[in-house]
């Protein structure tokens, strides 16, 4: 089957850049616990340090999945751990409560503080529209998630620009001569922990790959597609630090900063358009993983499991975030599980992943 060279190349990078967001930074909290909390300098660095990470374990990731043609986390890690690859599932299954917790938290702050109605009604509302696009497979999902990165980069690009337009006069010495705290390190390595564990996610994309060249390439540009909106969002961040560390919601929080009703009413929609991206990706992860193991009994997963399983980890994670919170799900959650998925997937990736693949080749 004939590939382009956006599919083979760019269309992961693009994908998990979808992916990562929904739980990675599109609040702004996240960026606040991992990177902000290391002085403005530090936290310039931990993007950069996080941003390399991603490309290498991508690139390392992608390839070992071309060459051994797991296109599921779960033959994924059959192939790279053997007989311990369930304990990435119990990892994983944990961390997709939690991210769906957090953007329905996320959301239901953002209704509540806006539209003035029930924050449980703006997380019931997300967690519908994730079931119903979840339902469809692989396809659509791919198309979603692509086109609304680009739509992303777009709103985020000029929410930046208008910020610090109006606020960043002094960003180049706030940032470049800011201060780095001595935690600058982990925290970055703590933010690559929690987030990279999406990453097998979007292995179905692996399957466009024809080449060594091609799984290479993607991977090396799949950190900075990945995390340039979050190095922006940072630079826009470190001119208000004081007040943006204290919001719950940091980006809603810049918003009203801005005052501009029309980038408003925009971002709202990208925001939550993201927040659906990245609940999607999660369960459809969960998806295909079961529907692995009907194909290997030679049967048909039905189409009503998709939705089912979907409303069951969605009705989990409701409860986390109304019994939780933002602020508490993001500050002990992600940290508790970040040097799991180290343990689990890095590690052995940087060192049993790269001895196979190069063996091979």
């Amino acid at each position: 089957m004939q590939t382009s060279f956006f599919q083979r190349v760019l269309l992961p990078g693009f994908i998990l850049q979808s992916v990562l967001i929904g739980g990675g930074y599109a609040t702004g909290r996240e960026l606040v616990q991992f990177f902000l909390s290391s002085g403005a300098l530090g936290g310039f660095l931990g993007i950069l340090v996080a941003t390399a990470a991603f490309s290498v374990i991508s690139m390392l990731s992608f390839e070992f999945a071309r060459q051994t043609q797991s296109y599921t986390y779960r033959r994924f890690f059959k192939k790279l751990l053997g007989r311990a690859w369930f304990v990435y599932e119990l990892a994983y299954f944990a961390l997709g409560i939690l991210v769906l917790a957090v953007i329905g938290s996320a959301a239901g702050e953002v209704v509540s503080e806006h539209l003035s109605i029930s924050s449980t009604l703006g997380t019931v509302v997300l967690m519908a529209s994730i079931c119903i696009l979840v339902a469809w497979g692989t396809k659509l999902i791919e198309k979603v998630l692509a086109g609304w990165s680009f739509l992303l980069y777009l709103v985020y690009g000029v929410f930046v620009y208008l910020y610090l337009h109006e606020y960043g006069e002094n960003v180049y010495e706030q940032l470049f001569y800011g201060e780095i705290k001595d935690n600058w390190f982990i925290g970055a390595i703590q933010y690559v922990g929690y987030n990279i564990a999406a990453l097998p996610l979007i292995l179905f994309c692996v399957r466009h790959m024809r080449t060594s060249q091609d799984a290479l390439l993607a991977g090396a540009i799949a950190g900075p597609l990945a995390m340039l909106p979050a190095l922006f969002f940072f630079v826009a961040m470190v001119v208000n630090a004081a007040q943006v560390t204290e919001a719950k919601v940091p980006s809603d929080f810049m918003m009203q900063q801005l005052g501009v009703p029309w980038l408003q009413a925009i971002f709202y929609v990208v925001l939550f358009g993201t927040f659906i991206e990245t609940g999607t990706a999660f369960i459809h992860g969960m998806n295909e993983r079961i529907a692995e193991v009907y194909k290997e009994n030679q049967q048909k997963m039905p189409k009503l499991m998709r939705p089912t399983i979907a409303a069951i980890a969605l009705i989990l994670s409701i409860y986390l975030a109304s019994s939780v919170g933002l602020v508490a799900l993001i500050g002990s959650g992600y940290g508790t599980l970040t040097w799991v998925f180290v343990a689990v997937f890095v590690l052995p990736i940087v060192s049993l992943g790269s001895f196979r693949i190069f063996r091979r080749t």
